[in-house]
């Protein structure tokens, strides 16, 4: 029998980071005083209930020990989802350990990122809508980026394509909170009835996913260079709205990609390429839902190393 997704190893081997545990966040504390510009990594939703916590697993662990490596101090929050309702918690928990981050005496407060992962990807629109000018990044890797057929609603908030290219409103439909930090009450949606992170959607098998034929080019678009440093405004607090400040996101495809998840990626691209918004864009052809954890090859290695970088170059830029 195949080990489960969870257990599954992480394809580097960066050198472990002092790990804190604050309540339901982990901190990835690199060396040094500081200041450090900081990531907080936002792990795939919903899990399998099976699943132990997602900051316990090698691949997050992982990721927080590779960017601490580099000088990033990383944050882990804990995040649980079991219906389209629990997206508002979880937006919020989100933006939580970004303050818990811009608090910390270690860390650089006005140089920030987010790296999306999966099903955790419905939750980039609150980012891309209104980014506050102390996120200088943000990274999406194999992402969800639209409810997925079947579901039961889900808010606009959480449709990171209307987040570009919002609807025409008509009739005396109600605005969509967009920041982080609005308090919103949950609707009345049911249960989302679907697994969807790093192990795979719809329910996971002993490998955590299996692979599709979605092959997807390679292109950067929307002004960004191919090394994918372009920054961010700065300042603390205050919002940008201006399309040409928006942060530029560095958006990781796998080539093998699942077919629930393929397009969604796809129609994300084709509109952020329409509107202009800044994209750094890693392939891997040959990998799959999960690579970072499956496919222990180079290829998935370097995609990995070339995405951090490309986020910690938005990060540290002037």
């Amino acid at each position: 029998m195949g080990t489960s997704f969870w257990e599954s190893p992480f394809v580097l081997d960066p050198r472990p980071a002092a790990v804190e545990r604050h309540g339901d966040v982990d901190l990835h504390v690199p060396t040094g005083d500081g200041p450090h510009p900081a990531v907080v990594i936002v792990h795939g939703v919903p899990g399998p209930p099976e699943a132990p916590d997602a900051r316990d697993w090698p691949l997050y662990r992982g990721y927080g020990a590779l960017l601490a490596e580099r000088g990033v101090l990383a944050a882990i929050p804990r995040l649980t989802v079991t219906s389209p309702d629990d997206l508002y918690a979880v937006a919020a928990r989100v933006a939580a350990a970004a303050e818990l981050l811009r608090a910390d005496a270690r860390v650089d407060a006005e140089r920030l990122g987010l790296w999306f992962f999966s099903g955790a990807g419905l939750l980039l629109g609150d980012w891309l809508r209104d980014p506050p000018r102390w996120l200088h990044g943000i990274a999406a890797t194999y992402p969800l980026l639209a409810p997925l057929p079947g579901w039961p609603p889900v808010d606009a908030r959480f449709r990171p394509i209307e987040a570009l290219d919002p609807p025409v409103a008509t009739g005396d439909a109600a605005a969509t909170p967009a920041h982080p930090g609005d308090a919103t009450t949950p609707g009345g949606a049911d249960s989302a009835g679907t697994a969807l992170d790093g192990s795979g959607v719809g329910g996971t098998n002993s490998h955590g996913s299996d692979s599709s034929g979605a092959g997807i080019d390679g292109s950067d678009s929307g002004g960004s260079d191919s090394s994918g440093a372009d920054s961010g405004g700065s300042g603390l607090g205050a919002a940008r709205t201006d399309e040409a400040v928006r942060p530029t996101l560095v958006l990781t495809r796998a080539g093998r990609e699942r077919p629930e998840v393929a397009p969604t990626i796809e129609a994300f691209t084709a509109v952020a390429r329409r509107r202009g918004i800044p994209l750094h864009v890693v392939d891997v052809p040959n990998g799959q839902h999960g690579f970072d954890a499956l496919d222990h090859t180079e290829e998935s290695r370097a995609a990995v190393r070339t995405a951090r970088d490309a986020l910690l170059n938005l990060l540290t830029a002037p």
